[in-house]
Protein backbone atom coordinates (compact mmCIF):
# COMPACT_ATOMS: atom_id res chain seq x y z
CA UNK A 1 0.00 0.00 0.00
CA UNK A 2 1.59 3.42 -1.32
CA UNK A 3 2.43 5.77 2.34
CA UNK A 4 -0.24 8.90 1.35
CA UNK A 5 0.95 11.75 3.99
CA UNK A 6 -0.89 14.37 2.08
CA UNK A 7 -4.13 13.14 2.11
CA UNK A 8 -6.49 14.81 4.70
CA UNK A 9 -8.56 12.26 7.40
CA UNK A 10 -11.81 13.24 6.30
CA UNK A 11 -13.42 14.39 3.43
CA UNK A 12 -16.97 16.42 2.45
CA UNK A 13 -19.60 14.26 0.98
CA UNK A 14 -23.91 14.51 0.61
CA UNK A 15 -26.03 12.58 2.57
CA UNK A 16 -29.77 12.45 1.75
CA UNK A 17 -31.59 12.73 4.78
CA UNK A 18 -35.26 12.26 3.73
CA UNK A 19 -36.83 11.75 0.80
CA UNK A 20 -38.12 14.53 -1.23
CA UNK A 21 -41.73 15.39 -1.57
CA UNK A 22 -42.22 17.61 -5.47
CA UNK A 23 -38.94 19.71 -5.58
CA UNK A 24 -36.44 18.53 -3.17
CA UNK A 25 -35.42 20.67 -0.58
CA UNK A 26 -32.65 21.76 0.97
CA UNK A 27 -33.23 20.58 4.37
CA UNK A 28 -34.02 16.86 2.57
CA UNK A 29 -29.67 16.60 2.32
CA UNK A 30 -26.78 17.13 4.24
CA UNK A 31 -23.41 17.89 3.74
CA UNK A 32 -21.13 16.29 6.46
CA UNK A 33 -17.62 15.11 6.86
CA UNK A 34 -16.85 11.45 6.80
CA UNK A 35 -13.03 9.31 7.14
CA UNK A 36 -11.39 8.72 4.66
CA UNK A 37 -11.21 5.03 4.21
CA UNK A 38 -7.91 3.40 2.85
CA UNK A 39 -8.34 0.90 0.00
CA UNK A 40 -8.42 -2.55 0.40
CA UNK A 41 -7.44 -5.54 -1.69
CA UNK A 42 -9.05 -4.68 -5.22
CA UNK A 43 -10.20 -1.44 -4.29
CA UNK A 44 -8.82 2.22 -5.24
CA UNK A 45 -9.05 5.56 -3.41
CA UNK A 46 -9.96 8.36 -6.08
CA UNK A 47 -9.34 12.38 -5.51
CA UNK A 48 -12.17 13.51 -7.52
CA UNK A 49 -11.82 16.09 -9.65
CA UNK A 50 -15.35 16.45 -11.56
CA UNK A 51 -18.90 15.10 -10.11
CA UNK A 52 -21.75 14.89 -12.63
CA UNK A 53 -25.17 16.14 -11.13
CA UNK A 54 -28.15 14.32 -13.87
CA UNK A 55 -31.63 14.33 -14.02
CA UNK A 56 -31.86 10.55 -13.09
CA UNK A 57 -31.09 11.02 -9.66
CA UNK A 58 -34.05 12.84 -8.76
CA UNK A 59 -35.83 9.48 -9.49
CA UNK A 60 -32.99 7.80 -7.06
CA UNK A 61 -34.16 9.97 -4.21
CA UNK A 62 -37.75 8.32 -4.05
CA UNK A 63 -38.37 5.15 -2.74
CA UNK A 64 -40.30 3.88 -5.50
CA UNK A 65 -39.21 0.91 -7.56
CA UNK A 66 -37.32 1.86 -10.12
CA UNK A 67 -34.71 0.55 -12.56
CA UNK A 68 -31.84 1.60 -10.39
CA UNK A 69 -31.80 1.38 -6.61
CA UNK A 70 -33.18 3.99 -4.65
CA UNK A 71 -30.42 6.17 -2.55
CA UNK A 72 -30.03 5.02 1.33
CA UNK A 73 -31.43 7.49 3.84
CA UNK A 74 -28.36 8.63 5.86
CA UNK A 75 -25.69 7.50 3.44
CA UNK A 76 -23.79 8.84 0.60
CA UNK A 77 -25.23 9.55 -2.97
CA UNK A 78 -23.81 8.43 -5.91
CA UNK A 79 -23.16 9.39 -9.08
CA UNK A 80 -20.04 10.02 -12.23
CA UNK A 81 -17.64 11.24 -11.20
CA UNK A 82 -13.41 11.19 -12.39
CA UNK A 83 -10.36 11.93 -10.56
CA UNK A 84 -7.04 10.74 -9.89
CA UNK A 85 -6.13 7.74 -7.85
CA UNK A 86 -4.17 8.57 -4.97
CA UNK A 87 -4.21 5.01 -3.21
CA UNK A 88 -4.33 1.64 -4.57
CA UNK A 89 -5.17 -1.73 -3.82
CA UNK A 90 -5.57 -3.27 -7.05
CA UNK A 91 -3.26 -4.31 -9.97
CA UNK A 92 -4.01 -2.69 -12.66
CA UNK A 93 -4.34 0.44 -11.61
CA UNK A 94 -1.88 2.59 -10.14
CA UNK A 95 -1.48 6.41 -8.32
CA UNK A 96 -1.63 8.92 -10.43
CA UNK A 97 -3.85 7.58 -13.20
CA UNK A 98 -7.05 8.84 -13.56
CA UNK A 99 -10.39 6.79 -13.79
CA UNK A 100 -13.85 7.36 -14.27
CA UNK A 101 -16.49 5.77 -11.59
CA UNK A 102 -19.47 6.30 -9.98
CA UNK A 103 -18.28 7.60 -6.35
CA UNK A 104 -19.69 11.02 -7.08
CA UNK A 105 -20.84 13.92 -4.18
CA UNK A 106 -17.91 13.36 -2.28
CA UNK A 107 -14.76 14.52 -2.91
CA UNK A 108 -12.34 11.35 -1.96
CA UNK A 109 -14.08 7.92 -2.81
CA UNK A 110 -13.04 4.10 -2.00
CA UNK A 111 -14.41 2.16 -4.87
CA UNK A 112 -14.15 -1.28 -6.05
CA UNK A 113 -11.46 -1.16 -9.07
CA UNK A 114 -13.88 -3.31 -10.97
CA UNK A 115 -16.73 -0.42 -11.37
CA UNK A 116 -13.44 2.23 -12.23
CA UNK A 117 -12.74 2.77 -16.03
CA UNK A 118 -9.32 4.27 -16.67
CA UNK A 119 -8.97 6.98 -19.05
CA UNK A 120 -6.50 9.19 -20.75
CA UNK A 121 -6.43 12.76 -19.87
CA UNK A 122 -4.23 13.62 -22.87
CA UNK A 123 -6.77 12.16 -25.09
CA UNK A 124 -9.27 14.72 -23.79
CA UNK A 125 -10.34 16.66 -20.77
CA UNK A 126 -11.49 14.84 -17.84
CA UNK A 127 -15.13 16.39 -17.43
CA UNK A 128 -15.56 15.32 -21.03
CA UNK A 129 -15.78 11.78 -19.58
CA UNK A 130 -18.99 12.79 -17.84
CA UNK A 131 -20.78 13.89 -20.50
CA UNK A 132 -20.01 14.45 -24.38
CA UNK A 133 -17.91 10.92 -24.29
CA UNK A 134 -19.62 9.73 -21.20
CA UNK A 135 -22.52 8.12 -19.89
CA UNK A 136 -24.56 11.18 -21.53
CA UNK A 137 -23.05 11.26 -24.59
CA UNK A 138 -23.74 7.37 -24.86
CA UNK A 139 -27.51 7.49 -24.21
CA UNK A 140 -27.77 10.06 -27.03
CA UNK A 141 -25.99 7.89 -29.29
CA UNK A 142 -27.47 4.79 -29.03
CA UNK A 143 -31.48 6.40 -28.04
CA UNK A 144 -30.72 8.00 -31.91
CA UNK A 145 -29.47 5.05 -33.56
CA UNK A 146 -30.65 2.11 -32.29
CA UNK A 147 -33.86 3.19 -29.92
CA UNK A 148 -35.14 5.62 -32.66
CA UNK A 149 -33.90 3.25 -35.37
CA UNK A 150 -32.25 6.84 -37.24
CA UNK A 151 -31.47 6.90 -41.09
CA UNK A 152 -29.89 9.32 -43.22
CA UNK A 153 -33.29 11.67 -44.45
CA UNK A 154 -35.37 11.60 -41.22
CA UNK A 155 -36.47 14.82 -39.85
CA UNK A 156 -35.66 14.49 -35.73
CA UNK A 157 -37.32 16.39 -33.64
CA UNK A 158 -35.71 16.67 -30.06
CA UNK A 159 -36.67 18.50 -26.74
CA UNK A 160 -34.45 19.49 -23.60
CA UNK A 161 -32.11 20.37 -26.97
CA UNK A 162 -29.22 22.47 -25.35
CA UNK A 163 -28.95 19.87 -22.30
CA UNK A 164 -25.91 17.29 -22.51
CA UNK A 165 -27.79 14.64 -24.35
CA UNK A 166 -29.85 16.71 -26.32
CA UNK A 167 -27.95 18.92 -27.86
CA UNK A 168 -25.69 15.36 -28.97
CA UNK A 169 -28.60 14.09 -30.20
CA UNK A 170 -29.34 16.97 -32.78
CA UNK A 171 -25.06 17.24 -33.59
CA UNK A 172 -25.17 13.37 -34.14
CA UNK A 173 -28.71 13.51 -36.46
CA UNK A 174 -27.23 16.22 -38.90
CA UNK A 175 -23.75 14.94 -38.64
CA UNK A 176 -25.75 11.39 -40.35
CA UNK A 177 -27.88 13.44 -42.68
CA UNK A 178 -30.90 13.90 -40.91
CA UNK A 179 -32.89 16.32 -43.61
CA UNK A 180 -33.99 18.49 -40.85
CA UNK A 181 -33.45 18.74 -37.02
CA UNK A 182 -35.45 20.42 -34.85
CA UNK A 183 -35.08 21.31 -31.00
CA UNK A 184 -37.26 22.82 -28.24
CA UNK A 185 -35.16 24.79 -25.23
CA UNK A 186 -36.12 26.70 -22.24
CA UNK A 187 -34.97 30.40 -23.43
CA UNK A 188 -33.97 32.49 -26.50
CA UNK A 189 -30.41 32.12 -25.69
CA UNK A 190 -30.67 28.97 -26.26
CA UNK A 191 -32.41 28.80 -28.89
CA UNK A 192 -29.75 30.60 -30.25
CA UNK A 193 -27.03 28.45 -29.45
CA UNK A 194 -28.89 25.52 -31.03
CA UNK A 195 -29.28 27.08 -34.60
CA UNK A 196 -25.68 28.97 -34.79
CA UNK A 197 -23.45 26.98 -32.51
CA UNK A 198 -24.86 23.48 -33.10
CA UNK A 199 -26.52 23.54 -36.20
CA UNK A 200 -29.94 22.95 -36.13
CA UNK A 201 -32.18 23.53 -38.92
CA UNK A 202 -35.25 25.31 -36.87
CA UNK A 203 -35.10 25.70 -33.10
CA UNK A 204 -38.10 27.25 -30.66
CA UNK A 205 -38.69 28.55 -26.73
CA UNK A 206 -41.35 26.37 -25.85
CA UNK A 207 -42.17 29.21 -23.33
CA UNK A 208 -43.26 31.33 -25.72
CA UNK A 209 -46.47 29.58 -26.82
CA UNK A 210 -48.15 26.08 -27.68
CA UNK A 211 -45.24 23.28 -28.16
CA UNK A 212 -47.78 21.40 -30.49
CA UNK A 213 -48.24 25.32 -32.28
CA UNK A 214 -44.36 25.87 -32.59
CA UNK A 215 -43.25 22.47 -33.86
CA UNK A 216 -45.87 22.79 -36.54
CA UNK A 217 -44.56 25.89 -37.50
CA UNK A 218 -40.97 24.81 -37.43
CA UNK A 219 -41.47 20.97 -38.96
CA UNK A 220 -44.29 21.76 -41.65
CA UNK A 221 -43.69 18.19 -43.38
CA UNK A 222 -44.05 16.64 -39.60
CA UNK A 223 -40.89 14.40 -38.11
CA UNK A 224 -39.98 10.89 -38.73
CA UNK A 225 -38.35 10.72 -34.99
CA UNK A 226 -38.64 12.67 -31.97
CA UNK A 227 -36.11 12.17 -29.07
CA UNK A 228 -38.05 13.00 -25.70
CA UNK A 229 -36.09 14.63 -22.35
CA UNK A 230 -39.13 16.51 -21.32
CA UNK A 231 -42.47 14.90 -21.28
CA UNK A 232 -45.54 16.43 -21.17
CA UNK A 233 -47.10 18.87 -23.62
CA UNK A 234 -43.81 18.07 -25.90
CA UNK A 235 -44.39 13.96 -25.94
CA UNK A 236 -48.23 15.46 -27.48
CA UNK A 237 -46.66 17.85 -30.06
CA UNK A 238 -44.26 15.20 -31.02
CA UNK A 239 -47.15 12.55 -31.49
CA UNK A 240 -49.29 15.07 -33.43
CA UNK A 241 -46.66 16.00 -36.03
CA UNK A 242 -45.45 11.99 -36.48
CA UNK A 243 -44.88 10.72 -39.96
CA UNK A 244 -46.41 7.48 -41.19
CA UNK A 245 -43.48 4.97 -39.42
CA UNK A 246 -42.48 7.84 -37.27
CA UNK A 247 -40.16 6.76 -33.96
CA UNK A 248 -40.13 8.01 -30.61
CA UNK A 249 -37.12 7.34 -28.07
CA UNK A 250 -37.86 8.36 -24.86
CA UNK A 251 -35.12 9.26 -22.75
CA UNK A 252 -36.45 11.31 -19.62
CA UNK A 253 -39.57 13.24 -18.85
CA UNK A 254 -38.11 15.79 -16.61
CA UNK A 255 -41.00 17.71 -16.78
CA UNK A 256 -42.91 15.35 -14.72
CA UNK A 257 -39.99 14.43 -11.96
CA UNK A 258 -41.16 16.54 -9.18
CA UNK A 259 -44.99 16.27 -9.54
CA UNK A 260 -46.58 15.10 -6.73
CA UNK A 261 -49.79 13.65 -8.57
CA UNK A 262 -49.38 11.66 -11.62
CA UNK A 263 -49.25 13.22 -14.71
CA UNK A 264 -51.86 13.37 -17.71
CA UNK A 265 -51.00 11.13 -20.35
CA UNK A 266 -50.69 11.99 -23.75
CA UNK A 267 -54.33 12.66 -25.30
CA UNK A 268 -53.78 11.50 -28.96
CA UNK A 269 -52.05 8.44 -28.69
CA UNK A 270 -54.85 6.93 -30.93
CA UNK A 271 -52.91 8.75 -33.60
CA UNK A 272 -50.41 6.00 -33.76
CA UNK A 273 -52.78 3.62 -35.28
CA UNK A 274 -53.05 5.70 -37.90
CA UNK A 275 -49.32 6.92 -38.64
CA UNK A 276 -47.82 3.13 -37.53
CA UNK A 277 -45.71 4.98 -35.20
CA UNK A 278 -43.57 3.56 -32.51
CA UNK A 279 -42.86 4.80 -28.33
CA UNK A 280 -40.07 2.89 -26.81
CA UNK A 281 -38.26 3.90 -23.97
CA UNK A 282 -34.23 4.04 -23.01
CA UNK A 283 -32.20 3.30 -20.59
CA UNK A 284 -28.31 3.72 -21.72
CA UNK A 285 -27.37 0.56 -19.51
CA UNK A 286 -28.51 -1.56 -22.12
CA UNK A 287 -26.51 -0.54 -24.83
CA UNK A 288 -22.67 -0.28 -23.42
CA UNK A 289 -21.70 -2.90 -26.20
CA UNK A 290 -22.13 0.61 -28.31
CA UNK A 291 -19.66 2.25 -26.29
CA UNK A 292 -16.71 1.50 -28.56
CA UNK A 293 -17.98 2.25 -31.47
CA UNK A 294 -19.17 5.51 -29.92
CA UNK A 295 -16.14 6.70 -28.69
CA UNK A 296 -14.25 6.20 -31.84
CA UNK A 297 -16.48 8.09 -33.81
CA UNK A 298 -18.07 10.72 -31.86
CA UNK A 299 -14.64 11.31 -30.15
CA UNK A 300 -13.33 12.18 -33.75
CA UNK A 301 -16.48 14.26 -34.46
CA UNK A 302 -15.27 16.14 -31.03
CA UNK A 303 -11.47 16.81 -31.83
CA UNK A 304 -11.99 17.80 -35.42
CA UNK A 305 -14.73 20.07 -33.94
CA UNK A 306 -17.42 18.64 -35.92
CA UNK A 307 -19.60 18.00 -33.26
CA UNK A 308 -19.54 20.71 -30.73
CA UNK A 309 -20.49 20.69 -26.63
CA UNK A 310 -21.09 22.75 -23.83
CA UNK A 311 -20.35 22.46 -20.11
CA UNK A 312 -21.64 24.23 -17.21
CA UNK A 313 -19.28 24.50 -14.66
CA UNK A 314 -20.18 24.58 -11.02
CA UNK A 315 -17.13 25.28 -8.14
CA UNK A 316 -17.15 23.24 -5.18
CA UNK A 317 -18.58 19.99 -3.07
CA UNK A 318 -20.30 22.77 -0.88
CA UNK A 319 -22.27 23.57 -4.20
CA UNK A 320 -23.30 19.92 -5.53
CA UNK A 321 -26.93 20.33 -4.60
CA UNK A 322 -27.14 23.47 -6.30
CA UNK A 323 -25.96 22.53 -8.80
CA UNK A 324 -28.59 19.67 -9.00
CA UNK A 325 -31.08 21.84 -8.84
CA UNK A 326 -29.92 23.65 -11.31
CA UNK A 327 -30.28 20.56 -13.72
CA UNK A 328 -33.74 20.20 -12.62
CA UNK A 329 -34.81 23.82 -13.01
CA UNK A 330 -33.15 23.97 -16.48
CA UNK A 331 -30.54 26.54 -15.34
CA UNK A 332 -27.71 24.43 -17.73
CA UNK A 333 -26.76 24.67 -20.86
CA UNK A 334 -24.83 21.02 -22.14
CA UNK A 335 -23.74 19.26 -19.09
CA UNK A 336 -23.94 20.45 -15.56
CA UNK A 337 -20.82 19.29 -13.88
CA UNK A 338 -19.00 20.00 -10.51
CA UNK A 339 -15.43 20.95 -10.33
CA UNK A 340 -13.89 20.18 -7.03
Amino acid sequence: MPDTPTLPATSREWHLLSRPVGWPKPEDFALVEAEIRQPGPGEVLVRNAYVSVDPYMRGRMSAAKSYAAPFELGKVMQGGAVGEVVASGAEGIAPGDHVLHFGGWREYATVSAEQAVKIDPEAAPLSTYLGVLGMTGLTAYAGLLRTASFKEGDSVFVSGAAGAVGSQVGQIARLKGASRVIGSAGSDDKVKLLVEEYGFDAAFNYKNGPVSEQLREAAPDGIDVYFDNVGGDHLEAAIGSLNQGGRIAICGMISVYNNTEAAPGPRNLARLIQTRGRIEGLLVGDHYDLQPQFVQEVGAWVRSGELKYAETVVEGIENNLEAFLGVLRGDNTGKMIVKL
